[in-house]
């Protein structure tokens, strides 16, 4: 129920917001052009939005321009609640500053005229009036500048975040990190694992990002990539598209996936189906054994739970019977897309997971502050517990086309052994 109220209340917002923005303009008297662009600018806007949404429900609908479809996301998550925000400190100020004019005109006592008094008010002869004042060019008033920056603010920052958004889903990073483990096997010191998860294959995931996706992970020549979830970002028409991209990837010990919670959005018999017949070593609720420099390595992969909106993914429901079928002689390494599994693979023993799905906290204001460690235990780069790792990445692809200070990734890992003192 909360996402439908969702979904059909932006557009009730945003046209709120045009109407009382309208009026704004309209007490300004500025000229039409301005009204009319911020109307045609709004109903793009709903547009956009109302196609956008139509096929999120119909995936053979094809969403339209990326420009578009940014712009969309932007102004309806983005924009409309501060927009929202805005006008409503603006009428509350207002009303603040009119009821505060209201008490001083009743404090302030009245001055007695000449009309009260009977006296005749002086005449002033011709000479006391001087020359007639000249017509001066009308000036806003500070209260007219700070309703225009009001009108302003949230078209503006939604064009200039859809412009850095259009950069932003065309790139992203290789970041390298260290692991030390305890007791790790010595001929896996300096072996190398390509981390990549949230792909999000489809709206801005596609074509020239997704082949230098493949061609930047190629180019590391890991000896494991382990892709952990949201292959797709939702239509399981993408699905072809994104298995050959996994195909393509290449490493010495194999390639190994786990699903993701946007995977089953569409189709979730589907996008399994097609996952196991490709080959590509998806791993649903299972394991696979490699070998790693020599040494036998397990890759058990954690399968999203049945209830694609429990918070924790249905882990309790999952990890039990996956993690019975761990080798106790092998090295295990864990793949889930939740990150809160790595909990429960600390209380087994299990020395190394990798996860994703938290985007790095997606729209940060820091390293450590936004979104991320507010929603999420762990939500970027390494964590430690006893003698156990975990490496989450800010994801490689996109769902929703702007970040900050959480870029997206592919991880490069070198495991190393843990030095004792």
């Amino acid at each position: 129920m909360r996402f439908y109220f969702i979904i059909f209340g932006l557009p009730v917002i945003s046209l709120i917001w045009w109407c009382w923005a309208d009026r704004q303009l309209i007490k300004l008297a500025v000229r039409p052009t301005w009204r009319l662009a911020l109307g045609c600018f709004v109903i793009i806007q709903l547009i956009a939005y109302g196609w956008l949404t139509m096929s999120r429900f119909n995936s053979e609908l094809h969403p339209g321009p990326a420009i578009l479809i940014a712009s969309a996301y932007i102004w309806n998550l983005l924009a409309v609640p501060l927009a929202g925000s805005i006008a409503s400190a603006a009428i509350f100020f207002s009303l603040i500053s009119s009821l505060r004019r209201r008490l001083k005109s009743h404090r302030a006592a009245p001055r007695p005229t000449a009309l009260d008094t009977g006296e005749r008010p002086l005449a002033r002869s011709p000479d006391d009036l001087g020359d007639a004042p000249t017509t001066q060019p009308t000036l806003w008033t500070r209260r007219q500048i700070l309703a225009a920056s009001v009108v302003a603010i949230p078209p503006a920052f939604s064009i200039a975040a859809t412009g850095r958004a259009l950069y932003q889903v065309q790139s992203f990073r290789v970041r390298a990190i260290d692991v030390p483990i305890p007791n790790l096997p010595a001929a896996l010191d300096g072996a190398t694992i390509a981390h990549l998860s949230d792909i999000h294959v489809g709206r801005f995931t596609n074509g020239t990002v997704l082949r230098a996706i493949v061609d930047a992970t190629n180019a590391l020549r890991a000896d494991l990539v382990l892709v952990t979830g949201d292959l797709i970002d939702y239509a399981i028409s993408d699905l072809p598209t994104a298995l050959d991209a996994v195909r393509k990837l290449d490493a010495r010990s194999g390639v190994y996936c786990c699903e993701g919670n946007h995977d089953l959005f569409d189709d979730r018999n589907e996008f399994e189906q097609q996952s196991r017949a490709a080959n590509i070593g998806m791993l649903l609720n299972e394991s696979a054994s490699t070998r790693v420099r020599g040494v036998d390595v397990q890759l058990l992969g954690l399968r999203w739970g049945s209830n694609l909106n429990v918070r924790n993914a249905g882990l309790e429901e999952n990890i039990p019977g996956l993690f019975k079928q761990r080798h106790a002689d092998v090295f295990p390494i864990l793949l889930a897309h939740h990150p809160h599994a790595f909990d429960s693979a600390v209380q087994a023993g299990i020395p190394l997971t990798f996860a994703g799905h938290t985007h790095g906290g997606q729209l940060m204001l820091g390293n450590d502050i936004g979104p991320g460690p507010l929603m999420f235990k762990y939500w970027s780069g390494l964590y430690s517990q006893e003698a156990s790792s975990l490496v989450v990445s800010n994801g490689t692809g996109n769902w929703f086309p702007l970040r900050t200070f959480a870029p997206a990734e592919i991880v490069h890992i070198t495991l190393r052994q843990a030095r004792t003192a």
